[in-house]
């Protein structure tokens, strides 16, 4: 206890104090001390006031300072059975489904027990309140009574229907909290004195009638005394304002006012303080924990479940796969480059990729994924919920994530609320009643298990210097110091939402809290938090997407008050120099390249750093499994069209338009197939895709007018070139009555851009490249732009191209040459090549000095034989 701290005096002031009034009452009535039950508001205050009365209360025995539920349990042991409610999200959730099937909702059963569950969550301590056998008479009368007063709505008939069986269950139900209302219970207890916190108790009120006279009052929340001027900050986004928390509990401890508390406005606020402080060595004991859903535990259990899934994607599979012991292994390793390589977004797809493969590389994987397929199939039957905690436990034993659960302090939580932990419940399949359950039922019910759930971190043996707890429990307790961070209009109103969708004449019929008694709990606790001597408040000026956030309503009195000193930042300012980093000139002569093809090139002539760093050292990202369907694929599928189109019409030359359109029409279902791209993805380029066809055929019946005639279509080029050798796919090639080749590239780009391409024939690397691939001396080259808006498809020429790809010859063996005799390869690229390079990250160019760039030594811009 801190000397001189409010709560002290709370406790100990020999005329006032709550520790004094409980002794003259004892004494008044002549009461013995070991008979007498002291309620507190919430569990942590237990050992405050067995604390306080050691302190400063009388000798000899000692009240019993209890919570209803603490005392409930000492008080006889208590069992859920049949259909009584559990406050076990597990067991409930299947005692709402099983109501809900007898109640005509078989249907819906998954889809609506979540809300019973929240509805019968809300009435519950309510119900709890009241005796048994009124629970079951005029109680539940009432409470049907609101669930009837809107069911004449048809819009409120299905929350009607839940409310009644919400009430049916909680008015049918016994409690743990029954024993304290018996004559038993009473026989043991001479008096009941109950210490009041912010907001009143249903139960704590009807077990005060029971007492009768016996019943004594005293309040907990300080009255009288002068609120403590507050030191406040402002942050700019809730990362400053976590630096801003920690740094603010940091100083705290280093000045010796310990322990701190640090509120919890936000779990995600929270955590991030949590982490800052971790990371200098100041653990934090966490009395409100987080959902057990957003551990690592139960992550790798809910990934087990997605990958069995029948329409899991590989990003899925491979979750599951990588979270247990063996993720690191080389054959899950070779499985996720090569599904990146593929391309494999649905793991089905994979699957019957390998099963077709003939290739003796893929024996190993085609192995591990038919182990993986026999670990997956088992799941896919419906069965009973008792033989689906089964299978889960099988499944994660088979992929040694069982022992990893074991071993870990939140895998524990996750064992024991899903029942995982075989014997600890019973073996009775009766436990889980309900029906049959598919996977995605079973995996739903898994979900909302854990998302009910809390993990709170055990507490160390040693006092804790930071506790994190909600702004109610600092009532009553003393600390050196209080830091509330998150004092804005989101996180910390005045008027909270009340739980529940019920209204307020609802509120008003069932004992309910009101918005207006919620609001008054709030301020009371807030202003019991500003009498601490040190209390600091912290409030952001934007969330993370920039939008603009005000201080809360309680901070903002405060401020009209002028009860608040802004105070400076407590993070010291630190001089750290400026070590720019150096301006890069590797050298690629050691990593000579033999194939180089236009995008090889490409590179070079946009950035010699990118072409060091990409095609030399082969570095490169991994591609995203799970990405969208953009244009660029619309382009490779575009590309596959056309060249089934086209060798399937010259197979059967035929100038009839609705032939041409079937033909193209069936290539367009070969491509999709092959691609593996769904309805649903593709259904914004199939909507467009009509017009696309349609203006193609109109360019093709004009190009082949003017006496082109199809040759190839995708053809693989080579052609040597010293010790180089260019390399390449070409879209298409026709032959044009004159004998000369046209060298054909589709593009989907805007036919804008096409045409700035061909202005300067020496900066056009791409169709000077593919000119270079084909044989004849003299040729045609040009884009063609299949476009769906009224221009259609158009002809892009390049007029220049021989004398393009002379040049464009003549600087690939100047340029290669250089660099094997050494020359640098410093990063040159400007713009848009610098802004999508995979590079940049190496070049480190957003971190150069104030050194102008070294010119181009090889490649570049100007390349094409004309660098210096």
């Amino acid at each position: 206890m801190n000397e001189g701290h409010p709560v002290q005096a709370l406790w100990c002031d020999p005329a006032d104090g709550v520790v004094a009034r409980i002794v003259r009452a004892l004494a008044e009535r002549q009461l013995h001390a070991a008979r007498t039950v002291v309620l507190v508001p919430y569990a942590q205050l237990m050992g405050v006031a067995r604390a306080m009365w050691a302190r400063c209360g009388s000798p000899g025995f000692v009240p019993r300072f209890e919570t209803t539920h603490n005392w409930a349990r000492s008080a006889g042991g208590f069992m859920p059975t049949g259909y009584d409610i559990a406050h076990d999200m597990a067991r409930d959730l299947v005692t709402a489904q099983a109501l809900l099937s007898q109640a005509g909702f078989h249907a819906e059963r998954f889809a609506l027990a979540g809300r019973v569950v929240e509805l019968a969550y809300q009435l519950a301590p309510l119900a709890a309140a009241v005796t048994p056998e009124e629970r079951g008479g005029e109680w539940a009368q009432r409470a049907a009574g609101v669930a009837d007063a809107g069911s004449e709505s048809e819009w409120f008939r299905i929350e009607s229907a839940l409310i009644r069986i919400a009430v049916a269950w909680t008015s049918t139900s016994s409690y743990a909290t029954d024993v304290l209302q018996r004559e038993s219970t009473r026989a043991q207890v001479d008096a009941l004195i109950v210490l009041e916190g912010f907001q009143a108790d249903p139960l704590t009120q009807s077990l005060c009638r029971l007492w009768g006279d016996h019943a004594l009052h005293i309040s907990l929340v300080p009255s009288g005394v002068p609120t403590q001027a507050c030191a406040s900050h402002i942050a700019l986004d809730p990362e400053d304002e976590a630096g801003l928390a920690a740094a603010c509990v940091l100083r705290h401890l280093a000045e010796g006012r310990a322990p701190v508390a640090l509120v919890a406005t936000d779990r995600a606020l929270t955590r991030r303080i949590s982490a800052q402080l971790s990371a200098q060595g100041v653990v934090t004991h966490d009395e409100t924990g987080w959902k057990l859903s957003t551990t690592r535990a139960a992550a790798s259990l809910m990934s087990a479940l997605r990958a069995c899934a029948h329409d899991a994607t590989s990003d899925q599979v491979l979750e599951w796969l990588k979270s247990g012991a063996d993720g690191d292994s080389p054959i899950v390793q070779s499985l996720e480059a090569r599904l990146r390589h593929e391309g494999m977004r649905d793991w089905s797809a994979w699957c019957a990729l390998m099963a077709r493969s003939e290739k003796s590389k893929d024996t190993a994987l085609l192995v591990f994924t038919e182990a993986v397929e026999a670990r997956r199939a088992p799941m896919a039957r419906s069965r009973p919920l008792a033989e689906w905690l089964r299978a889960l436990r099988e499944l994660l034993e088979a992929g040694d994530q069982w022992t990893l659960l074991e071993e870990d302090l939140a895998g524990g939580k996750v064992i024991g609320a899903l029942w995982l932990d075989a014997g600890a419940h019973g073996d009775d399949e009766d436990e889980f009643p309900g029906g049959r359950h598919t996977l995605a039922e079973f995996t739903a019910w898994v979900r909302d298990v854990l998302e009910d759930a809390s993990f709170v971190p055990p507490a160390g043996d040693q006092a804790p210097r930071v506790v994190v707890l909600p702004l109610y429990q600092l009532l009553g307790r003393s600390f050196g110091a209080v830091v509330i961070p998150g004092c804005d209009d989101r996180r910390l109103p005045a008027s909270p939402e009340p739980p529940g969708n019920w209204s307020a004449a609802q509120r008003l019929e069932l004992g309910l809290p009101s918005r207006e008694a919620l609001e008054a709990a709030q301020r009371a606790a807030w202003a019991a938090a500003l009498h601490n001597p040190s209390c600091e408040l912290i409030w952001r000026h934007s969330d993370a997407s920039g939008e603009p956030v005000r201080p809360s309503p309680l901070v903002q009195a405060l401020q009209l008050d002028h009860a608040l000193q802004p105070s400076a930042d407590p993070r010291l300012p630190r001089d750290v120099p400026v070590q720019p980093t150096g301006y890069p000139t590797p050298s690629g002569a050691l990593l000579p390249l033999e194939n180089i093809s236009t995008s090889v090139y490409e590179d070079l002539r946009r950035c010699p750093y990118r072409f060091f760093a990409l095609r030399q050292l082969g570095l490169r990202s991994a591609d995203e499994l799970d990405a969208e369907v953009d244009k660029r694929d619309f382009g490779n599928w575009l590309h596959a069209v056309l060249g089934h189109f086209h060798e399937a019409l010259a197979e059967a030359p035929t100038q009839d338009a609705q032939q041409r359109i079937a033909l193209i029409e069936e290539a367009a279902r070969r491509s999709t197939q092959e691609l593996g791209l769904s309805d649903a993805e593709f259904l914004p380029f199939a909507a467009a895709w009509p017009a696309v066809r349609d203006g193609y055929l109109a360019w093709l019946t004009g190009h082949e007018a003017a006496g082109a005639v199809f040759v190839e279509s995708e053809p693989w080029k080579e052609q040597p070139l010293g010790d180089l050798r260019l390399i390449g796919r070409l879209d298409r090639i026709d032959r044009m009555p004159d004998g000369q080749a046209f060298v054909i590239d589709y593009k989907t780009e805007s036919a804008t851009v096409s045409k700035e391409r061909v202005k300067d024939p020496t900066e056009d690397t791409q169709l000077a490249f593919y000119a270079a691939l084909v044989a004849d001396d003299t040729l045609r080259a040009a884009y063609v732009n299949v476009g769906e808006k009224s221009a259609g498809t158009q002809t892009v020429e390049q007029p220049a191209v021989v004398e393009a790809r002379d040049a464009l010859v003549a600087g690939i063996i100047d340029d290669f040459s250089r660099i094997a005799q050494g020359a640098a390869l410093p990063p040159l690229g400007e713009g848009a090549v610098c802004d999508y390079c995979a590079a940049r990250g190496l070049c480190r160019k957003d971190f150069w000095g104030d050194e102008s760039p070294l010119p181009a030594i090889v490649g570049g811009p100007t390349t094409g034989g004309d660098t210096p």
